[in-house]
């Protein structure tokens, strides 16, 4: 009974000869990693850091200049959105994103509601490659501090009696992106070639 089960093993672990060999099993390829490849990359991976370390509100701000009146008022508001983030070198390894948004109601020239939120995230960042560090602080950092921001504009807009008002995703790894491409043709721009 053993040998017809392995039998039947060797059977299935044989190439079929009805596809012409597709399918042929190959003695996989071993890649050539010394220790010390190794041990060089477990440690370049432990030394590199992006960890939260705090996240806090440096500044908020509420206004809605017509209330009461306004509320008695048919009105569809104009609402416009301002963002903005502020990277600043706190320690060696040490850095701090500060998002600012402001978020602006307007019926025709009267302001209905003006929030502005200034959130920020202290961030601890070690072994990255400053071009690498521009991207965590301009994509990671402000993805992990939008969801901050968007909680309190809108718990600021509720608090005023407006009806609900949540900020949108934003896809911040697009924005550094057109950041990026804009800060290359300001170069082209500054430094022209002469022909």
């Amino acid at each position: 009974m053993q040998h017809a089960a392995q039998a039947r093993l060797r059977k299935r672990q044989e190439p079929s000869r009805r596809h012409d060999g597709v399918g042929k099993r190959q003695p996989a390829r071993e890649a050539q990693v010394t220790p010390a490849q190794q041990e060089k990359a477990v440690s370049e991976e432990e030394q590199r850091q992006f960890a939260i370390q705090r996240i806090y509100t440096k500044d908020i701000s509420f206004e809605a200049p017509n209330s009461p009146l306004v509320f008695k008022e048919q009105w569809k508001p104009e609402i416009n959105v301002g963002l903005g983030n502020t990277v600043n070198k706190i320690a060696e390894d040490t850095y701090e994103l500060v998002m600012k948004v402001t978020v602006e109601a307007k019926d025709g020239d009267k302001t209905v509601f003006l929030v502005e939120v200034q959130q920020a995230g202290l961030f601890a960042v070690q072994g990255f490659q400053p071009q690498e560090l521009d991207a965590l602080m301009g994509i990671a950092a402000p993805n992990v501090v939008f969801p901050y921001v968007r909680e309190a504009v809108s718990d600021l807009v509720n608090r005023g009696s407006f009806p609900q008002f949540v900020l949108q995703p934003v896809n911040f790894e697009a924005l550094y992106a057109q950041q990026m491409q804009a800060n290359a043709q300001q170069q082209g721009e500054q430094n022209p070639t002469v022909q």
